[in-house]
C-alpha cells in the first residue's frame, strides 16, 4: 500500500496519469461492475442535499466561518434535514466548542470528481472560510479517472486554500468495497482501489500542508450488523446515523486544526511515521488521522517528509461529540 501511494502521488506530481498496481485490466472490469451496481442503485433521493447554509450556534461574536468541499457526500445526498447534514452536523459542533457562531456554506456538489474541485474553492476563497472540510474521492473511481490525476487536483486545490491561510480538512476517499450493489469478485477490487486511491490522497494532502482523515470502511463493520441504519435507500450514500458517523469522524480535526481542541497524544506505536507508511496504514483504519509534524526541526527524513498518526476510537469521538451539545445529541437521536 506505501509503495502503491508513493507511486501515485510521485505521478501526480509529475504531471503522469497512471492506473495503481492493479492494472488496467482489473479497473476496467471496476468500473463495468459499477455500471451494474449503478443499475441496482437506481436513482437517489433528489441530485443535492438539502439547503444547509446559514449560521448556526447562538453564541456571541464574530462567526467561524466553514465551507463544505466535495461530492455527494460532503452535501448530504439523500436527507431532508438540514441539521442532519456533514455541513450542519460540523457547524453545530464547531460552534460549541469554539462558543462562538459558525457561519456554513455548502459548495459540494453531487457527482463531482477532483477535477471540479476548482470553483468550490473559488467560492470558499471568496467566502474568506477559516476552514475548508473535503469530501471527495469516490467518484473519481466512478468516473475512471486515473488516481494520480485525481490526486494533483486535490493536491492543487488544498494549497490555493493554505496559500490563502484556510485550514483543511479532507475525508479520503471511503471504501467502495462496503457497497453492497457491488458484487464479488470485483468487491475486493473496489476496496483495493479506493484504498490506494485513500493513501495517494493523504500524502498530497499532507505534503499541501492540510490534515487527512480516513474514512476507509467506516459504515463497513455497522453495515454488516444493521444495513438499513447506516446505509440510505438507495445502498450507497450513508443514511443520516451513517453521516453522522462520517461528521464525528472529522469534526475533532476541524476543532485541533483551528487550535480549538487540544493535538491528540498519539499511543505507543502510532507518534511519528514516514509519510508513505502513515498513509497507508491510515487507509486501513477508519477515523485515524495524519498531518505534518517535524523531528528536530526538520520535516522531513530520509524516507520522506514526517507525519503524527493518531487512531481515533470511533465510539469514543461520537460519544464526546455528543457531549458537546444537548442539541447536537438530540440531533442524533434523532437520526
Amino acid at each position: 500500500m506505501a509503495r502503491a501511494a508513493r507511486k501515485i502521488a510521485t505521478a501526480a506530481a509529475l504531471g503522469g496519469g497512471g492506473l495503481t498496481a492493479l492494472g488496467a485490466t482489473a479497473y476496467g472490469l471496476l468500473v463495468a461492475e459499477g455500471l451494474l451496481a449503478r443499475r441496482a442503485i437506481g436513482q437517489p433521493h433528489g441530485l443535492d442535499g438539502p439547503p444547509s447554509d446559514g449560521t448556526y450556534g447562538d453564541f456571541p461574536g464574530e462567526p467561524l466561518k466553514l465551507a463544505m468541499l466535495g461530492d455527494s457526500t460532503s452535501v448530504g445526498l439523500g436527507l431532508t434535514d438540514p441539521a442532519q447534514t456533514p455541513g450542519g452536523l460540523l457547524a453545530h459542533g464547531l460552534a460549541s466548542v469554539a462558543e462562538r457562531p459558525v457561519r456554513l456554506i455548502v459548495v459540494g456538489k453531487s457527482g463531482a470528481p477532483s477535477s471540479e474541485l476548482g470553483d468550490q474553492v473559488d467560492k470558499a476563497l471568496a467566502m474568506e472560510a477559516d476552514i475548508a472540510v473535503i469530501f471527495v474521492g469516490a467518484n473519481d473511481i466512478i468516473t475512471q479517472t486515473p488516481p494520480a490525476v485525481a490526486v494533483r487536483h486535490l493536491a492543487k486545490a488544498v494549497r490555493r486554500l493554505r496559500d490563502a491561510g484556510v485550514e483543511v480538512v479532507v475525508g479520503t476517499c471511503p471504501d467502495l468495497g462496503t457497497v453492497r450493489p457491488i458484487g464479488q469478485p470485483l468487491r475486493w477490487v473496489a476496496r483495493r482501489w479506493s484504498r490506494q486511491l485513500a493513501a495517494a490522497q493523504t500524502v498530497a494532502v499532507v505534503d499541501a500542508g492540510g490534515r487527512t482523515v480516513a474514512f476507509a470502511d467506516l459504515l463497513g463493520p455497522e453495515f454488516a450488523t444493521n444495513p438499513t441504519e447506516m446505509f440510505g435507500p438507495d445502498r450507497f450514500h450513508p443514511s443520516a446515523r451513517g453521516y453522522a458517523q462520517a461528521a464525528y469522524a472529522v469534526l475533532p480535526s476541524v476543532c485541533a486544526a483551528l487550535g480549538l481542541w487540544p493535538e491528540p497524544r498519539p499511543a505507543r506505536g502510532e507518534a511519528l511515521q514516514p509519510i508513505y507508511l502513515a498513509a497507508a496504514t491510515a487507509a486501513e483504519e477508519p477515523g485515524t488521522e495524519v498531518t505534518a509534524t517535524r523531528v528536530d526541526g526538520r520535516a522531513t527524513g530520509l524516507h520522506g517528509k514526517w507525519a503524527t498518526l493518531f487512531r481515533r476510537r470511533l465510539g469514543e469521538t461520537f460519544n464526546d461529540a455528543r457531549r458537546l451539545t444537548s442539541r447536537l445529541g438530540e440531533t442524533l437521536d434523532d437520526a
